[in-house]
């Protein structure tokens, strides 16, 4: 054993250990096979039925455990079916070392079947970094880079592809490193931004993503209270960055320009933390850019965030460190009037056919106070917003892409690294069927994931914008004849479909009491636009009223 030379295979999953790996997410192929023979017993293989799936899973394990996800896909044909997901990584600041196989190196120049042309360019730009190693001993360093590269803010993905026939090579392992990845703000730069909040008579606090992504949920909080600001959740946001009971929550910021400017008028300092400034959905004109009225912005992002802000000052710094160094330099806000508190609609009563709202508001009565809702419901997201309001710190996930096919798989990965809590997978009828695969997982590794279907029948964000841009009856939108309760025994999971609304209580509670995946199908009236058009009309009222 003392002349045992490592391999690269074995070089790898030493490396793999250092970074605490203790799952490799994948969906194997013949240009896989020789890293995953004698699998060793430390380290779980999660097995997706489907590339997009894995990468979704790997996504949910790493946001939920803040260490970066190992992911392993099979050559040019898998990296291609991952690609929607790994967009989705690259938004959430996702970290992933994202591994492929590619074709043994002996035959590269015959182009062989299933291998990948410029293999380091595929994902791109998608990634924050990308390499094919020139050399297979040098596969376990590229790894090891990777891990690094993905950990450092702004977080995010990388991918290394590997020929076949590198991993029985001889290699050694690279030295053991550990970079520290948080930084300081500018110290000056806090000092300005804390006086222009203490002189400032209506400030507004924008919290986006990045501070549930660091662990910075009760610093917000005390930041807020502190300074006695009006929070607004960020357009698009994917976590839930601050509670949504607190009194100082005045709600969610819409993705259109001209209602995003007009929920925040009649303020005199904005200050965005961990957010773009803004993320917009439709194009418009957002006075805010133009008025004058001061906007701060804090981020780990110097490039994406920073630069490209259009206007007002940036402070780069992570999260946790620049909300506590702005904690410390805040004065004290006595004499500002408290903002009027966000208001919550009524409980609504119950209908055949079944309203969101009701639907939503009953899950949140029945929801176990620990539980993670992993969301990818747009259609009904203004109505999740109102009768489903989450705590704040580890709450809620959702994609920050906008792509659909994330939020199943992703429940899977954070049902893996939350053991003991209830997940529940909030998703539309449409949304599902991107990733429908995951269930499979879920049933395997024997998952508290209760899977709530809101079914419309349909893709209801495409009805409401159909009749927003005036669109005369588009092909593609109905989804008549699934199934679920089918689809989902048919991958060993127990399943039930609501339609009456007396119903819907009894189905939640059995889904709740069961140690298993479970899914409830709940058949929703199709109200989307009568929805969209209330909440709007509600937020519009609360606003005139603050």
């Amino acid at each position: 054993m003392a002349n045992h030379k490592l391999t690269v295979r074995e070089a790898t999953l030493d490396v793999l250990r250092s970074f605490g790996v203790d799952r490799v997410f994948g969906n194997p192929g013949s240009t896989e096979l020789a890293f995953l023979h004698d699998w060793p017993d430390d380290i779980e293989y999660v097995l997706g039925l489907q590339e997009a799936c894995v990468v979704g899973m790997a996504d949910g394990y790493a946001q939920a455990t803040g260490r970066a996800a190992f992911v392993n896909l099979h050559s040019a044909a898998g990296l291609g079916h991952a690609l929607g997901n790994l967009f989705t990584a690259f938004r959430n600041k996702t970290p992933l070392v994202v591994t492929a196989g590619q074709q043994a190196r002996s035959i590269l120049p015959l182009r062989p079947y299933l291998f990948s042309e410029e293999a380091a360019q595929f994902p791109k730009p998608y990634v924050k970094w990308s390499i094919e190693p020139a050399r297979a001993e040098d596969v376990p360093a590229a790894i090891a880079q990777a891990f690094q590269i993905a950990m450092q803010h702004p977080r995010g993905p990388t991918f290394v592809s590997v020929p076949s026939d590198d991993w029985a090579r001889p290699a050694s392992v690279p030295p053991k490193r550990r970079i520290a990845t948080d930084f300081e703000p500018d110290v000056v730069a806090i000092e300005r931004l804390a006086e222009a909040i203490g002189q400032a008579k209506g400030p507004i606090f924008i919290v986006g993503a990045d501070i549930d992504r660091n662990g910075a949920v009760d610093q917000m909080v005390a930041v807020a209270e502190k300074a006695n600001a009006a929070v607004w959740a960020s357009p698009m946001s994917s976590r839930s960055s601050f509670p949504e009971r607190h009194p100082l929550f005045a709600g969610f910021l819409h993705a259109a320009p001209g209602a995003l400017a007009e929920a925040l008028r009649g303020r005199d300092l904005i200050v965005v933390f961990g957010a773009p400034v803004f993320t917009f959905h439709v194009e418009g004109y957002c006075d805010l850019l133009t008025n004058g009225i001061p906007i701060w912005q804090i981020t780990d992002d110097p490039t994406d965030a920073a630069a490209a802000t259009p206007v007002g000052e940036s402070i780069i710094g992570t999260m946790r460190k620049s909300l506590a160094a702005l904690l410390s330099a805040l004065p004290a806000t006595t004499d500002r009037k408290k903002p009027k508190p966000r208001r919550l609609p009524p409980a609504p009563s119950p209908t055949n056919p079944i309203l969101p709202g009701f639907a939503l508001n009953r899950l949140s009565d029945l929801l176990p106070p620990d539980a993670i809702v992993v969301e990818e419901a747009p259609s009904h997201r203004p109505a999740i917003q109102e009768y489903l309001p989450r705590p704040g710190a580890d709450s809620f996930y959702t994609m920050a892409s906008g792509g659909l096919g994330y939020s199943l798989p992703a429940s899977v990965g954070v049902a893996l690294a939350r053991p003991g809590r209830r997940i529940v997978c909030l998703i539309g009828d449409g949304s599902s069927m991107y990733c429908i695969q995951g269930i499979w997982t879920a049933v395997q590794q024997k998952l508290p994931i209760t899977f709530v279907v809101m079914n419309n029948s349909g893709y209801g964000a495409m009805r409401f914008f159909s009749r927003i841009m005036q669109s005369e009856r588009p092909p593609g939108i109905d989804l008549p004849g699934l199934n679920f309760v089918s689809l989902a025994q048919g991958f060993g999971c127990e399943a039930e479909r609501v339609t009456r609304a007396e119903d819907l209580d009894g189905a939640l509670a059995r889904a709740f009491e069961k140690t298993g995946p479970s899914l409830v199908d709940i058949a929703v009236d199709d109200a989307v636009a009568i929805l969209f058009e209330e909440g709007a009309d509600k937020r519009k009222k609360q606003t005139e009223e603050a």
